[in-house]
Order: structure tokens, then C-alpha cells, then sequence
């Protein structure tokens, strides 16, 4: 079914939607814009009410309104901090999210919270002003941003909770989560769903704990008693989270993760990983032999940039392996970007 025809059959309104865009001075990805447009047209026909409606003009207005501020900071490193708003200021907890933020902000890394008190207050109060990001939601029982970011024209506000872990989880290339209630829980499994099923691009996530604690290895327990051990998870994907109490590791862990990975793109069936620096011919034998379960008989091989990726001009700078990747094994995959980091020597 043609724009047209799914937008009412009318070609007048497939021409109203170029003129539109005409007056919009839409020229970069005009297909897009032009298809946004459309779906908004078949509402008007395919038997939504008025609340889905609603639903759909604040989904799409908050958005808008959040990729407009992101928009300045997108080459710019991020790290989102999830945790309990219940955690007072004279909590350890509290400090210790400071002092993460603290740490990640002087290494150059914005730090974006979801606004609210406790643990989101410690991490835009450790970032500073220059270096938080906040995405508030509207609750009855609390919405007025925390008092550090308040003031901050890097925040935006969300009506609804999928647009703003939307948010929260698409700017950022880094994660902390440090203990929370049902809310910190429910970001945790959908970080990890996203990574598990190759939904979002590779990205460290602490799971940091109070020294003394237990909160996360006690929830490593669970998972590894009732989730891995019932076949309902694979055990690797393990790989995919970090538990530390440590704030020297919990920093490492972040600052690391693109030692010498960059980035990948699939092209066909063929993964292509961006590297910082090639490895050597032994060393890609190496991995060819160490990850053979989850690439196809070909294994792992060097390349140059594919068609794709040069007539998109994507980081032609940088060195590149591919691999036919087992789509269903991404914590095989953490696992070899964690190798392909260690093979970078210090100084490097």
C-alpha cells in the first residue's frame, strides 16, 4: 500500500503532505519526516479514540521536545544514573553517586538522571551544571525537579514513563544503577532486554553497591538461581552487567568499554566492528578460535569499509574486523569487545 492509499487513498493529500514539507524546509531525510506525516494522517481513519490520540501528540510532542536538547550534546559522552528517589542526602549512597558523577564529568562524560531527588540529586549535584542532563517526569505525588538541575536549561519534562526511558537510554552509551526500588528494577531489566536482544548498540552497565551491601549480589542470586539456572536466560549474558562496590571500577568499567572498540554496523548478514586498532594477524586467529560459537565458519576476519558504510561516509577513519554473527548470543558479544579491548596494552 502506497503513502497515499494508507493516508486515505487520496493523491490531493499525498500532494499536501510535499507542500507541507515544501513550506517546512524538509530536505534532509525528507522520507522520514514525509512518513511521520502519513502515520499521523491515519489516525484520522483508523478508529482511534481520543485518548490514543492524546497519547500519540504527547508521545511524539516529548520527543521532539528532548531530542531538541540533546541535540547540542550528541558527540559528547554520556552516562545515565539510575537509582532510589527515597535516598536521602545523608545517606553513604548518596555520596557514593556524587562522587561517581563527580569522577565521570571530570573525565568529560555529561551525566543525565531522570531529575527527581535521591540518587537522581546526587548525580546531577556530582556532575555540576555544565555537565547534567536531566529528563523529569510528571508524577501526583512528585514532580518538581531536584533543586541541581532545576535551573539547568538541559532538562526536559515527560508526561509519560516510556518516552522518558526512552530518553534516558538512547542518548547515553554508559550506565550506572545503583539500588532502587520497583522504578531502578524495571530500568535495569529493560537495559538488559535491550542489550540481550541486540535491540541498543553494546554499552557497559554498573550495577554499583554500597561497600558492606548486598542489594545487587543479592539480586544476582535470584537471577542466577531462578533465572539462568531454569535455562529461561543464558548464563553469558552475565557478561552483559558489572557488580561493584568500588568507584574506581565502576569508573574504569565506563572509560574502558571503548579502549578499543568504537562501534558496529551490520551490512547484510555481516557484522562489521569499528576498532581504534586493528589487531594483528595472530591475534585475530586468536579470537576466530575463542569466539567460533557465535560466527559462522568463516570466523573473524579483517576488512576495509564496506559500499554501505562509505557512501554514508561512517568513521572511514577507523580499523575494522567482521564477523557473521549468531544474533542470539549478545553477551558472547560483550565478552569479545571485552577481548578485543584487552588487547590494547596501556599507553597505547
Amino acid at each position: 500500500m502506497s503513502d497515499a492509499e494508507s493516508a486515505g487513498g487520496s493523491d490531493e493529500v499525498d500532494a499536501l503532505v510535499d507542500a507541507l514539507l515544501d513550506a517546512a524546509g524538509a530536505r534532509r531525510n525528507r522520507d522520514i519526516h514525509r512518513a511521520i506525516l502519513t502515520s499521523a494522517l491515519e489516525l484520522t481513519h483508523n478508529g482511534a479514540g481520543r485518548l490514543d490520540l492524546k497519547i500519540a501528540r504527547s508521545a511524539l510532542a516529548e520527543m521532539s521536545h528532548a531530542f531538541a536538547m540533546f541535540a547540542p550534546y550528541r558527540e559528547v559522552p554520556k552516562v545515565t544514573i539510575f537509582g532510589s528517589a527515597r535516598t536521602a542526602p545523608t545517606d553513604a549512597l548518596y555520596g557514593l553517586a556524587r562522587l561517581l558523577a563527580h569522577r565521570l564529568a571530570a573525565a568529560g562524560w555529561m551525566v543525565v538522571t531522570g531529575a527527581g531527588p535521591g540518587i537522581m540529586a546526587a548525580g546531577s549535584e556530582g556532575a555540576g551544571p555544565e555537565m547534567a542532563i536531566g529528563v523529569n517526569i510528571r508524577l501526583p505525588f512528585e514532580s518538581l525537579p531536584n533543586a541541581w538541575i532545576a535551573e539547568n536549561d538541559k532538562l526536559v519534562e515527560m508526561k509519560y514513563f516510556f518516552t522518558r526511558k526512552l530518553m534516558l537510554m538512547k542518548e547515553s552509551t554508559g550506565f550506572v544503577v545503583l539500588p532502587g526500588g520497583f522504578g531502578t528494577l524495571d530500568e535495569t531489566y529493560e537495559l538488559l532486554t535491550l542489550l540481550q536482544t541486540g535491540k541498543a548498540e553494546p554499552a557497559p552497565i554498573v550495577l554499583v553497591d554500597q561497600p558492606g551491601d548486598g542489594y545487587w549480589t543479592a539480586w544476582e542470586e535470584f537471577v542466577t538461581s531462578q533465572v539462568f539456572r531454569r535455562g529461561l536466560a543464558d548464563p553469558r549474558d552475565a557478561a552483559l552487567y558489572r557488580i561493584t562496590s568500588d568507584v574506581d571500577t565502576a569508573v574504569e568499567e565506563l572509560l574502558q568499554f571503548h579502549r578499543n572498540y568504537h562501534s558496529r554496523r551490520f551490512v547484510g548478514d555481516t557484522m562489521v566492528l569499528r576498532l581504534r586498532h586493528a589487531p594483528r594477524d595472530e591475534e585475530l586467529r586468536m579470537l576466530s578460535t575463542a569466539f567460533s560459537d557465535i560466527c559462522s565458519a568463516r570466523g573473524i576476519w579483517r576488512t576495509e569499509a564496506l559500499p554501505p558504510e562509505r557512501a554514508s561516509d561512517d568513521h572511514l577513519e577507523l580499523a575494522r574486523i567482521a564477523l557473521e554473527f549468531d544474533r542470539a548470543h549478545h553477551g558472547r558479544l560483550r565478552q569479545l569487545i571485552d577481548a578485543l579491548n584487552a588487547l590494547v596494552p596501556d599507553g597505547r
